[in-house]
């Protein structure tokens, strides 16, 4: 009833047709998909199934356990069993053919937005392994064996579009992203009915809730196989390569629970045994639990990592189920969650690494950099980096602020930079020991009463210090400072003495302490950035700003004769970022946006009485909240 609820509200507000806009469905159907495969494996286990085509899915594994279909497909005796993906995965091994499916950057084929404009969908590369579309295999099933997925989308829109100008309205289309007048039009609606029935109070005799969660980073387990996505932290829990029964520090205080026990979960007769992570923040009597863990055929990454939960998960509760018993079971779990590595134990009290306002006290002028060390205290004279070179050059500074407003920790940063900077992967035992390779993170940090506190991000990449505090102890000069104001690292000088690591109080510098890169297989090789190099055994490295991107600009504005044009240079880290939280920009020029971010009264610089005179800033993050939510949570 809450979707009624929300559009009742929207027209009594006035918004439909202002804000508010309904139009046909995007889904060709919209019928219950969970009685449609219900009503296939019933006639799988009748026998009036012939031949069973697998477009993409792995139902065998993801269907809601009460179905029972990967028993149907095993003993069914189906004449013909075909099906189509990525992977040689659960449903696959019960299929009598598996066909190898093109990756969606390898296809061509068309694809509806939210609000009905159709996208034609160009490949970025030939398919490597002479991978199928799954329109070219039902081509293929209806007798067209020689028809290409190119010309199958292409014949489709030439009986959509039947000028005799269709070759350049393809090209038009494909040139500008969408098809013209796919858009599907607004239509007048109104609510039949808003006798909605009372909530009723929670039962508490019903046991305790089980939310199912599809993964933050694999969702429901098709990137299971993705290494870089197993290993990137939670937002909250910061977990790695697993997917842990979630609980309150309340509830866990009250079974006599710690983090890294293991629990049996019992619901509808069925049962497993998790490990729990205690979360702050988490409703009590209730527990979550992450989809898309514990796959048995999806490759040498993701083939037993973590724990099955879909075996938990019925056709008539998909995502909160009740009357769940959660008791202690024996025995403990090694979990690796990044949270406590890398951090910088400086003291709240002494000082605020995450700093807020509420925004009555930020109309009061409130002064987030009262440490920023003036241009007066100090004896050594500061490098001047606004002088022309002698060839007349412009001379940049490069400096990024963050916004802690903006910021949601989302981790796209991290895997953008991982991608960027040919970042390895090094596995849960190796996590755990605090060895993990990115460049940035983000960390979490918790305000107030654990079981209902205040959450906060802040992402962290190197500082690019002024006064950096490792480039005074390297013994071979392996981290020096550009003209242009990085931090720069010269790999081959580095002999992993890891003074570095250690005099950096931001925790942002990682070491090769085993070769975690993989040289032996042929197709990393285009997966790497050819700009960056691949770092080896024994060797430090850290956030560079993204310094290939900075000298492909370099070169492409002195061949034109002109400055870095303000925002024509993006690090990965911003260009990834979905809210706009980072800026990377020539703090010489005041008129660039992130100087302009500088010059905000919220601006702050981390442990900046350090007097490492950072280059990353943060803006302070300003809360509004409700009067009436702040007293009754507290």
């Amino acid at each position: 009833h809450i979707h009624a609820i929300a559009h009742a509200l929207n027209q009594a507000l006035g918004n439909v047709g202002k804000t508010v806009f309904y139009s046909d469905p995007v889904l060709a159907s919209t019928a219950s998909q969970n009685d449609s495969l219900k009503d296939l494996v019933s006639d799988m286990r009748a026998g009036k199934v012939d031949m069973l085509v697998i477009l993409g899915g792995n139902p065998v594994y993801d269907a809601p356990a009460d179905l029972g279909f990967g028993d149907a497909l095993k003993n069914s005796n189906i004449p013909i069993r075909v099906h189509l993906s990525l992977y040689n995965d659960e449903s696959a091994e019960l299929c009598q053919w598996h066909v190898n499916e093109a990756h969606y950057l390898e296809a061509w084929c068309d694809t509806r937005a939210y609000d009905g404009t159709v996208s034609i969908v160009q490949p970025l590369i030939a398919p490597l392994y002479d991978g199928k579309t799954a329109s070219e295999l039902v081509a293929l099933l209806a007798g067209q064996s020689a028809a290409t997925a190119h010309d199958l989308v292409q014949n489709y829109w030439k009986t959509k579009h039947t000028g005799a100008d269709f070759d350049s309205w393809w090209r038009k289309s494909l040139e500008q992203g969408w098809i013209d007048g796919t858009t599907s039009q607004p239509k007048q609606v109104s609510i039949k009915n808003t006798n909605f029935p009372a909530s009723s109070a929670p039962n508490q005799q019903s046991g305790i809730e089980l939310n199912f969660r599809r993964d933050p980073s694999i969702y429901d387990g098709q990137f299971a196989n993705n290494a870089w996505l197993q290993e990137l932290p939670k937002p909250l829990s910061k977990m790695t390569w697993d997917n842990p029964l979630l609980m309150s520090p309340t509830m866990a205080d009250r079974l006599k629970i710690q983090s890294k026990d293991m629990v049996r979960i019992e619901l509808n007769g069925k049962w497993a045994e998790l490990p729990v992570w205690i979360q702050a923040g988490h409703p009590d009597n209730s527990v979550s639990v992450s989809l898309g863990y514990g796959r048995k055929r999806v490759g040498r990454v993701g083939n037993d990592v973590g724990f099955d939960t879909y075996q938990l998960r019925y056709s008539a509760m998909p995502w909160i189920a009740t009357g769940v018993n959660v008791t202690k079971a024996a025995g403990t779990y090694v979990l690796a969650s990044t949270q406590g590595y890398q951090t910088m134990d400086v003291g709240d009290e002494h000082r605020d690494v995450v700093r807020t306002a509420t925004l009555e006290e930020y109309k009061k002028e409130a002064n987030f950099n009262e440490e920023k060390l003036q241009e007066n205290e100090t004896l050594y004279p500061p490098y001047d980096y606004k002088s022309p070179s002698d060839s007349g050059a412009p001379h940049y500074a490069w400096g990024m602020a963050i916004d802690l407003n903006s910021c949601v920790g989302c981790n796209n940063c991290i895997i953008a930079c991982q991608s960027e900077n040919n970042i390895p992967v090094v596995g849960k035992y190796q996590v755990n020991k605090g060895r993990h390779m990115h460049w940035l993170r983000v960390d979490a940090y918790y305000q107030g009463d654990r079981d209902n506190p205040k959450a906060y991000f802040q992402p962290v990449p190197c500082m690019q210090c002024e006064n950096a505090p490792c480039e005074l102890v390297c013994p071979v000069g392996a981290t020096t400072h550009s003209t242009e104001g990085l931090n720069d690292m010269i790999y081959n000088r580095c002999v992993g003495t890891r003074y570095c690591s250690n005099n950096c109080p931001y925790k942002v510098r990682r070491f090769n302490f085993l070769l975690f890169q993989d040289w032996d297989t042929p197709q990393f090789k285009m997966m790497r950035n050819p700009d960056v190099t691949v770092r080896s055994r024994g060797v430090m490295e850290k956030c560079t700003y993204c310094v290939q991107r900075i000298n492909h600009k370099r070169i492409d504005s002195e061949r034109e004769n002109r400055p870095i044009a303000d925002g024509e240079l993006q690090t990965a880290c911003q260009q990834s970022c979905p809210a706009n939280a980072i800026v990377f920009g020539n703090i010489n020029d005041p008129n660039s946006l992130v100087s302009k971010w500088k010059a905000k009264n919220r601006n702050y610089g981390l442990l900046d009485d350090l007097n490492t005179r950072p280059r990353t800033t943060y803006l302070a993050e300003i809360r509004n909240p409700n009067p009436e939510f702040e007293e009754s949570s507290s």
